[in-house]
């Protein structure tokens, strides 16, 4: 291709390709029928070019967004004879052997673009879905020892063909699915998105030229390159290595070696496959490993299929980062997390302007349903939770946020969960438990309290960073653990951080606790206006105060 395309029209059609995944987001969370998906976010956009290499993506989840060109290339992969793939058509894949790559809750959708007879471009979506069949309500069990048991399996097969609907495959979905009426809102929500985008990038093409527009995909993902080499540049170079225990007693490791033009990740040499769904497949691992990637180099930059070029992981088949069929991986998203805080921890003393401490570093993901005591349907609850982040050199961490994998997502407002579910949201708030004292503390976890509205209701959790506490740095104090603790209308006490099925009646509680960040340096040093605007705004006690910042001690 040419080489002399006017530079300001790139830019315009690079941008507009943002645009257009924005309203693609918009148009899936303005008429997705579950509140995990038009509240919490749950989700993702984006456009790859014509071989599936990330061109645009919307907001959402950052590791979702990461999920959508491996779900193109393989689309393009099963269906590469000529005829296989039609304008209007659109696929649908959650098998994370065979493009879906998180777990079988999450359903793709991918649409090609044609212009004059050719792929021009693919627009696609991943959202999280209630049910999808499987064992348990919400096909999420942490006894799930192989992926059969964990719903309903689409390895890439298509939706709509040349425009029109299979109708097979719509009833295979809805009858496969607990909630066939949510499941149904949200899959046309996913097919009014995907058009969106083709609607689009038609008039983007047809404004400024095919052949325009392909250049512009090239040379934006030739910047995202040279973006990345540029940030590689800053980065210490060496050979870095991290052991670090687990809750469950097993040992991760990682070895990051960093040159000039390389940033390779390591994970060889982890424990094989879990017997249960704690298994994460290899594309997702490679999703992680891109989200430090890109959280280290170039932040606050783009971020297309060029940007990751540099990277390369290396991985064992047969091992949690790299499972054999049919492992099951339905709580792939607490190994993703845990892998992607490993790495950071491992880089965190090497790059310490650049990393914070240890934050909660949990998705606490946390489902629960039951009869709607109201209206006498099923609900089903899928919540992430917010939590606390670590201090770093220049500041407090935040408090309440999503962990660094859930990105641009939201808490379920309480006025919507008592609306849609069959609960009462009798509290919420920052918690007090100890934990992440430094000269910059770590920011406080979260206390949310539910209570069941009816018998026979069910729960299930899977929480890390529940024994092995959020990490400090430069002398601060480790963070405060990730829990479930059960409040039996009875009075008893129940404590959780793994648990599947549990058996909840009415007014039983769910009482969610989520880390408090640890904290970056010497508690000791912090400022004492600091310490007594925290004690002013109940982010500690007055014990706390004395204990850890010397309060009393240091004012007199």
């Amino acid at each position: 291709m040419s080489n002399s395309y006017d530079p300001i029209t790139l830019e315009i059609i690079q941008n507009s390709l943002q645009a257009a995944a924005d309203e693609m987001f918009a148009a899936l969370r303005r008429t997705a029928m579950s509140a995990i998906i038009y509240e919490v976010l749950d989700m993702g956009t984006g456009i790859t070019d014509r071989h599936g290499e990330l061109a645009g993506s919307g907001a959402g989840i950052p590791a979702f967004v990461g999920v959508l060109d491996k779900t193109v290339k393989h689309t393009l992969k099963k269906f590469s004879q000529p005829g296989e793939i039609e304008p209007g058509d659109i696929f649908i894949t959650n098998d994370p052997y065979h493009g879906g790559v998180t777990h079988l809750n999450d359903m793709v959708l991918t649409m090609p673009v044609f212009v004059e007879g050719e792929i021009v471009a693919w627009t696609a979506n991943i959202a999280h879905w209630n049910d999808v069949g499987g064992m348990v309500p919400g096909s999420m069990s942490t006894n799930a020892t192989e992926i059969f048991q964990e719903g309903m399996i689409y390895p890439g097969v298509k939706l709509i063909s040349k425009g029109k609907p299979i109708q097979s495959v719509f009833e295979i979905l809805t009858a496969n699915c607990r909630m066939p009426d949510f499941l149904t809102g949200d899959l046309w929500a996913g097919v009014a998105s995907v058009r969106v985008g083709e609607r689009r990038i038609l008039e983007i093409v047809n404004k400024y030229g095919r052949d325009v527009f392909l250049y512009a995909l090239e040379d934006y993902m030739n910047y995202g390159e040279q973006v990345s080499l540029n940030a590689l540049k800053q980065l210490p170079k060496g050979i870095f290595s991290l052991e670090e225990e687990q809750d469950s007693g097993q040992i991760y490791k990682v070895t990051v070696e960093i040159t000039d033009d390389e940033f390779i990740v390591d994970l060889r040499d982890n424990p094989d496959q879990d017997p249960g769904p704690f298994n994460m497949s290899a594309d997702d691992t490679t999703v992680g490993c891109q989200m430090v990637f890109k959280n280290v180099t170039s932040p606050g930059r783009i971020a297309n299929g060029g940007t990751f070029r540099p990277l390369k992981v290396l991985l064992r088949h047969g091992s949690v980062f790299h499972p054999k069929h049919p492992a099951a991986s339905g709580i792939y998203y607490e190994i993703g997390i845990r892998l992607h805080d490993l790495i950071m921890r491992c880089l965190a003393e090497h790059m310490p302007d650049r990393i914070p401490a240890g934050g909660f570093a949990s998705i606490c993901g946390t489902l629960f349903g039951g009869i709607h005591p109201d209206t006498g349907r099923n609900y089903a609850v899928i919540e992430p939770e917010l939590g606390g982040w670590g201090g770093s050199p220049t500041g407090d961490g935040m408090p309440g946020q999503f962990s660094a994998f859930h990105g641009e997502t939201y808490n379920c407002p309480a006025e919507v969960a008592e609306a849609r579910y069959g609960v009462t949201v009798d509290y919420l708030s920052f918690h007090d438990d100890d934990g992440g004292a430094g000269l910059y503390r770590g920011g406080k976890g979260v206390r949310i309290d539910y209570r069941i509205r009816s018998d026979n209701a069910w729960l299930t959790a899977a929480y890390t960073r529940s024994k092995v506490l959020p990490w400090s740095l430069k002398g601060g104090q480790d963070g405060s653990p990730n829990y479930i603790l059960i409040r039996r209308a009875n009075g008893a006490k129940e404590r959780y951080s793994v648990i599947s099925g549990l058996t909840l009646m009415t007014d039983d509680v769910i009482q969610v606790n989520t880390a408090t960040g640890a904290g970056w340096g010497d508690p000791k040093q912090r400022d004492l206006d600091l310490v007594r605007e925290d004690l002013k705004n109940g982010y500690i006690s007055i014990e706390q105060a004395n204990r850890y910042y010397g309060l009393d001690e240091r004012s007199s």
